[in-house]
């Protein structure tokens, strides 16, 4: 088994292929080869540094490394802040499958190695077992990144930003909002 990974470990370090990217329209191939490249790139991550349980998974078992650390005031406020923080991707997940993200949290973070949350099948599975994973190395730069820009907002002495436009309700009391334009 392990020589037939390595082997084709290597075909995909070292192969070259061509793919022909088809479709009815000019935006629908462009949306295509986009998807193609995405892949390609993902790949190619996933070769270079392993892959880790998808969906935010990943980020809920690294939790587990801020569970020793000892330290106090704004340091300790910071843990908080990170350990919140790496749960927002699977609130999301969860949030946009019209589900509670807190309960997907909870349940996730009591299974143990790849189990976690399938969005697409609403049910909790191996994950590396049914193939939904993401490169370690997508998931390492997505942490570090986050945590390079919240340490340049904590350094930053003034940010600028755009004061949010409220939505102004529709003309003539229609506000297509499902409320019968009783503000809900």
């Amino acid at each position: 088994d392990r020589e037939k990974l390595q082997e084709r470990l290597a075909k995909l370090a070292g192969g070259v292929a061509v793919i022909n990217v088809g479709a009815a329209t000019e935006t629908e191939m462009k949306e295509k080869k986009a998807r193609v490249e995405d892949a390609l790139h993902a790949t190619r991550a996933a070769v270079e540094e392993g892959i880790v349980p998808g969906g935010g998974t990943a980020l809920i078992r690294a939790q587990s490394a801020l569970d020793g650390v000892e330290l106090e005031g704004d340091e300790a406020t910071g843990v908080e802040l990170v350990r919140s923080a790496v749960e927002a991707p699977l609130r999301q997940l969860a949030a946009n499958a019209g589900r509670e993200g807190a309960l997907i949290v909870e349940h996730v973070k009591n299974s143990d190695g790849s189990m976690g949350y399938d969005v697409a099948k609403d049910d909790y599975v191996d994950l590396i077992g049914q193939g939904v994973v993401d490169p370690t190395k997508v998931t390492r730069s997505a942490l570090q990144n986050a945590a390079s820009i919240a340490g340049l907002l904590l350094t930053t002495e003034c940010v600028i930003t755009d004061i949010p436009e409220e939505e102004a309700p529709e003309p003539h009391g229609h506000d297509h909002g499902g409320g019968g334009g009783m503000g809900f």
